[in-house]
């Protein structure tokens, strides 16, 4: 569909909506004209900080020349409250609205529009220790490498926690697109969707999953917003401010939400699934005659190759680690295959199939040969404690260094695994195999045995990467899971301590 071609008067966002142009169109008059048309009293700044939570900043719009102002030249923030490896002595950055990310704050009382920030330091330069601008980077040198751009998208996983009301009760851990009555939160997730597409966010579809139980009197239940692939930034925007939704939503029903990995003994965790494609020129470059595209298999390669230090951007508390166990379709070991959820990068069943699945359904509808392109690769290790931009930035890099290596449709065939690695039956494969790391030290050690990878062409600044080893190592972990092992109570003062991470 050319941009031409685009119809936006459909679009959940007030100001796309009102302004009929896309997110990328948008200028500061136009921020300015929708203001004055919709009387929007406030403006917000939001940014990630190195919690991996939205930070906010509340202006009152005093006059139009201070709205100008604001919007020109942003304002003054304390960098060394918002990161900690910068030094307090130093720390004045600046914080300046990109205009493509506006949205009406759902929840203000007061009219209120919102827009997601970049940090600048003092020189007015890109800050090269923010995760976005590492995001930014790695997205622009694999464009100019390739010829093509990394569009990916997440499958944000969480569990929502309320009072018991005895009625319906939940089938343990059997609540995979569960309904109502069974399922109690289904209102309040596509209420979360609807929320989240009017901050701009581009939703797949939501689903209850497999978590699903009571305890203490209170029901825990799994759900899942899955998004749509876009630029790799622009998903980083989507899914940290999906997370602000749900959890402002929470709030307003009185309801508990974690997006942790862990949630107790014996239960599903939660992850969060990044796929990712290939486009040029506005075409899916992962398939080519219905298979898989050497393409895809050096991007798969390079992630592949360097899956033990990308954990270190995905994998960011200790019981991330206790999810990442064999049996609860998490992966433990480095490996790609096809529609296979034991492996580290799956490549989910696309529509290549030659029979037309529509008219079968729907006998009165022609039947069509056009085949939607649709093929993505999703990497399945990471979970809601991830840095998301340092996440994408570091899949991009390490997917860049496959399309560098000679050798990796060579490597592709050697990591394809078509059995399931955990059966008993596959002992010999599993043991060839790779492992991810198995706590956030192991995670450490992997990013520092290869950090000038990173570093280099200035993706990921050095002051960056000491500031997540050094946050890594400080949890001491090593032997964290034999101290805990069997120890239910030590397990969950573990689990209640991470359980609001990212």
């Amino acid at each position: 569909m050319t941009k031409e071609s685009i119809n936006y008067s459909m679009s959940p966002n007030k100001v796309i909506n009102y302004l009929g142009k896309s997110a990328k169109e948008i200028t500061k008059a136009d921020i300015i004209s929708f203001i004055k048309a919709h009387d929007i009293k406030m403006i917000n700044f939001m940014y990630p900080a190195d919690d991996n939570r939205l930070k906010t900043l509340n202006f009152v719009i005093n006059n139009e020349e201070y709205l100008d102002s604001i919007l020109t030249f942003g304002e003054r923030v304390d960098g060394s409250s918002l990161f900690p490896f910068i030094e307090a002595g130093n720390s004045d950055l600046y914080v300046i609205p990109r205009f493509s990310t506006a949205f009406v704050d759902p929840f203000a009382e007061i009219p209120t529009l919102t827009m997601l920030c970049s940090f600048f330091n003092n020189e007015g330069r890109p800050l090269p220790s923010s995760p976005e601008q590492s995001l930014r980077r790695a997205a622009q040198l694999f464009q100019e490498k390739t010829g093509m751009e990394f569009y990916a998208m997440g499958e944000l996983e969480y569990y929502v926690i309320s009072e018991d009301s005895g009625l319906f009760g939940a089938t343990d851990q059997k609540g995979y697109h569960e309904s109502a009555p069974f399922a109690k939160f289904n209102d309040f997730r596509t209420e979360c969707m609807y929320l989240i597409s009017q901050t701009g966010g581009q939703i797949k579809y939501g689903h209850n999953e497999v978590g699903n139980f009571t305890l203490n009197n209170k029901v825990f239940e799994q759900n899942e917003i899955e998004f749509l692939p876009v630029e790799a930034l622009n998903a980083a925007d989507t899914l940290m401010l999906a997370k602000w939704i749900i959890r402002s939503l929470a709030q307003k029903y009185n309801y508990d939400v974690t997006f942790a990995p862990k949630i107790t003994e014996g239960k599903a965790g939660s992850g969060l699934h990044i796929h990712f494609k290939l486009m040029k020129d506005n075409v899916n470059m992962m398939t080519e005659n219905g298979k898989l595209s050497d393409n895809a298999k050096r991007a798969i390669v390079g992630i592949l190759d360097y899956a033990d230090a990308i954990t270190a951007f995905g994998n960011k508390v200790p019981t991330s680690y206790f999810r990442l166990v064999p049996h609860q379709e998490a992966p433990t070991s480095i490996c790609w295959g096809d529609r296979n959820r034991s492996v580290l990068v799956r490549v989910p069943l696309g529509w290549t199939g030659k029979y037309d699945m529509c008219s079968q359904a729907n006998p009165l509808e022609p039947i069509t040969q056009i085949k939607p392109e649709k093929q993505t690769v999703e990497l399945r290790s990471a979970d809601g404690s991830a840095d998301v931009y340092q996440l994408l930035a570091g899949m991009i890099t390490a997917a860049l260094k496959g399309f560098e290596d000679d050798k990796a449709l060579e490597k592709a065939e050697e990591m394809y695994v078509n059995v399931n690695i955990h059966n008993d039956d596959n002992k010999d494969k599993l043991n060839s195999l790779r492992s991810l790391p198995a706590n956030c030290s192991e995670s450490a050690k992997a990013l520092e045995a290869v950090r000038e990878v990173f570093e280099e062409n200035g993706v990921f600044s050095h002051e960056m990467i000491d500031g997540i080893i050094k946050k890594l190592k400080g949890y001491g972990d090593k032997h964290l899971r034999e101290e805990v092992s069997g120890n239910r109570q030590e397990m969950l003062n573990l689990v209640n301590k991470y359980w609001h991470c990212g």
